[in-house]
């Protein structure tokens, strides 16, 4: 680099350390003022929530509007959930539970959503997930509930059904499927290892590129790196944060039929959070087995201006009803057009379960 160059760069480099410095000090500030509020809480309710998902997402959202560039919009929800889960983890430590091993999506969601100053808890399956959370081994967890390209995801909306749990908030990941293996090339692979829906994601490029590889269904995309990588004759799918997690070199990165595959994941815990302004409710409901008796369920929500953002049906398992009804609806349930909207639904349907209202992505 010239002369001429290093004199222009040096004023303007001297100009972003001193810039880094002052965010520096205002980070600590900011974080003695979190240390400050963690005080209060505690002093009026020693089992108080260290997690305010209402609160964190009314202070992003109010930084993004205030935003005018050049900083990304998007940059500043990323900045700040690690700013806010620093000064979280200084308040107290807080536990993730999620489908692992490591490198899993929903490790990524876990961390995308509550920054990466969290205690990490893989879990071997959803069931697991849940049940730290309910035991109070963890704090909250993350589990994936819908996929754009394959649908929802059952066991999780099984476990929906039977939790005490709430959800406490929603992160949708763009699912970016990558081919890897201990060699970085496809000599001497006899096996290509996946969770069952990535293999159904990935099922048109492997039947045009690989026809003859045996596919193996494991219990995760993660735990099938991790088996590629005790095994140099398994490929494994997984998100490329799991190669360097388990040694693997990417062989093709990409591979998912649909270039828009994403995953919708819900974080679940046991608390209901505040109204932040812009919110979700998820329900569970089922009706009685006559004529017109899913019209009159959704009748309340038309009658009382609440828009529905998702339907979706499940066989029952009871035998009592024949399907239950997945839904959620934009607002909180302590908005009035919400409550007017349950308490009519109340009447109208045979089961009604509200899983929680938490602030919307």
């Amino acid at each position: 680099m010239d002369d001429s160059l290093q004199a222009q760069l040096k004023p303007l480099r001297e100009r972003i350390d001193s810039i880094d410095a002052q965010i520096l000090e205002l980070l600590s500030q900011r974080a003695r003022a979190a240390l400050d509020v963690g005080e209060v809480k505690h002093a009026a309710s020693a089992d108080g929530p260290v997690l305010r998902p209402e609160r964190e997402a009314e202070v992003i959202r109010r930084l993004q509007q205030l935003n005018r560039g050049p900083f990304p919009r998007d940059a500043v929800a990323s900045v700040w959930t690690e700013i806010i889960s620093a000064c979280r983890g200084l308040e107290r430590g807080m536990t993730v539970a999620y489908l692992g091993p490591r490198g899993s999506f929903s490790e990524q969601a876990a961390f995308e959503h509550f920054g990466r100053s969290v205690q990490p808890l893989p879990c071997p399956s959803f069931d697991e997930v849940f049940r730290v959370v309910e035991a109070g081994q963890a704090d909250v967890g993350m589990v994936p509930v819908e996929n754009s390209t394959e649908g929802a995801v059952n066991r999780s909306l099984d476990l929906l059904l039977s939790t005490s749990l709430k959800i406490l908030g929603e992160r949708s990941l763009d699912i970016r499927h990558c081919l890897m293996t201990q060699s970085g090339t496809m000599e001497g692979i006899t096996a290509v290892a996946a969770h069952p829906q990535a293999l159904a994601q990935c099922q048109g490029w492997l039947s045009r590129n690989y026809p003859g590889l045996e596919r193996v269904a494991e219990s995760s995309n993660s735990e099938a790196a991790r088996v590629a990588g005790s095994n140099p004759a398994i490929a494994a799918i997984a998100g490329e944060t799991a190669a360097p997690a388990w040694n693997l070199q990417i062989v093709e990165a990409g591979i998912q039929d649909d270039p828009n595959n994403r995953t919708r994941f819900l974080a679940v815990g046991d608390m209901q959070p505040l109204p932040s302004g812009k919110d979700k409710t998820s329900l569970i409901l089922a009706v009685p087995n006559r004529a017109g008796a899913v019209y009159d369920m959704l009748a309340p929500m038309a009658a009382n201006g609440v828009s529905m953002t998702r339907f979706e049906s499940r066989p029952a398992r009871t035998g009592q009803w024949e399907y239950y009804f997945y839904v959620d609806v934009l607002g909180h349930r302590d908005d009035p057009q919400v409550a007017r909207a349950l308490a009519d639904l109340q009447s109208q349907v045979a089961f009604l379960k509200v899983l929680g209202s938490y602030p919307a992505q």
